[in-house]
């Protein structure tokens, strides 16, 4: 099949879904094309980050020689309301590749209502990153009421699947879309990528002076307040009882908050180790070396790279999280509070390395017993072709 995805947030060095999604299906055999906006349109986040994509053109080919996928950028007529908005350019592009299907990113997008009011030309498949908790304001509900008026109607006369990539009901509850046309396909991660190693584990901790007896928690991502960056240096503020080190890969917002958090760090009574945010393909050692992994707040997709380098995880307890911990693979933590996730990382530090092997053991199994991307990629070809059937 010819699959054309058309993804605005799509990055070559971020482990975003449509990264290793892409990759695997053009693994089974068949072309994959990839449009989304140019760097001057690079999605927000990413910034955050500190990529303001002045090496996309690099950081595009290289993913293009690696993978086979070929990526597209056009430009874009900029934002409205946080969300993107193309010119025409996007169906003249997607009439010039004539794919087998489209499989468009992100429901909630202008984009995706646009293709989904037009009468369509080729099969489609949508899906939804979406969650309940994220959706708590004023803006949303005249939003979600537009949309349960105008477009879930035609979702659901053209059978359009939306794929839940959380276990959620977001999109039946809040969009309207009947349950029958969301199933649900869990994001996952790269298990060549993101695998245990000694090595690297022994090697990375000689670089950085790191004893094989010192304990050490690593956090990756956004040291912003929606991700719990005050709370990630708060709990490492007062020195713990037995020697653990913070990994730090992220680099604190120009902001007050940002500025707080980095002052916090700098004054932790424990050792703390400072990153810069991280390239996909350089995540795996951090986790490699580490004996425990944390998420302040939310949910967060390096759960899966983390788990399967056999990594256990503290997170706080969100109905998410709440489930994605449940195989005795990590534990969860007291919502907001301090004292709990201290708890918590002691609670792993003090346990016997027979007990912590077990928590790693699982970790891995868990990931191996569902969230490897080779069978995630699967599912989701399997709901291409089924469009492309339906479309007949």
């Amino acid at each position: 099949m010819k699959i054309l995805h058309i993804d605005e947030t799509f990055h070559p060095a971020f482990g975003y879904q449509s990264n290793p999604l892409a990759k695997f299906q053009q693994r089974q055999g068949n072309e994959v094309l990839i449009v989304t906006p140019t760097k001057e349109f690079i999605y927000p986040v990413y910034k955050e980050f500190g990529d303001n994509g002045e090496h996309l053109d690099q950081q595009d080919k290289a993913y293009e020689q690696s993978t086979g996928v070929k990526i597209i950028r056009i430009p874009a007529k900029g934002y409205f309301m946080k969300r993107l908005v193309y010119g025409k350019k996007i169906f003249e592009v997607v009439d010039k590749v004539k794919p087998d299907v489209l499989f468009v990113h992100c429901v909630e997008t202008l984009t995706a209502m646009r293709f989904i009011l037009k009468n369509p030309k080729y099969p489609m498949l949508f899906d939804s990153h979406m969650l309940s908790m994220a959706s708590n304001n004023k803006f949303a509900k005249i939003y979600e009421a537009a949309f349960r008026g105008v477009i879930t109607p035609k979702i659901k006369k053209r059978k359009y699947d939306v794929i839940r990539t959380q276990d959620d009901d977001y999109v039946n509850v809040h969009l309207g879309i009947p349950r029958e046309q969301t199933p649900f396909i869990s994001f996952g991660t790269d298990t060549i990528l993101f695998c245990p190693s000694a090595d690297i584990r022994e090697e990375f901790r000689t670089k950085y002076n790191i004893s094989e007896e010192e304990f050490v928690v690593v956090y990756t991502g956004k040291l912003t307040e929606a991700k719990g960056g005050k709370l990630l240096a708060d709990a490492f503020q007062k020195k713990f009882d037995i020697p653990i080190t913070l990994v730090c890969v992220g680099t604190p917002p120009e902001s007050d908050y940002g500025r707080e958090v980095q002052e916090l760090l700098n004054k932790s009574e424990n050792r703390i180790i400072m990153f810069p945010t991280q390239n996909y393909l350089n995540l795996a050692q951090f986790y490699q070396m580490a004996d425990l992994s944390v998420f302040p707040k939310q949910c967060s997709m390096s759960f899966y790279d983390a788990q399967a380098c056999g990594l256990p995880v503290v997170s706080e307890n969100n109905n998410i999280n709440l489930d994605r911990c449940g195989y005795h693979n990590g534990i969860n933590f007291e919502s907001g509070s301090v004292n709990s996730f201290r708890e918590k990382i002691l609670q792993f530090a003090n346990m016997s390395k027979e007990e912590r092997n077990k928590y790693s053991r699982n970790a891995r199994n868990f990931i191996e017993s569902g969230y490897d991307y080779a069978n995630i990629a699967q599912q989701y070809t399997n709901y291409l072709q089924k469009a492309r059937v339906n479309f007949r």
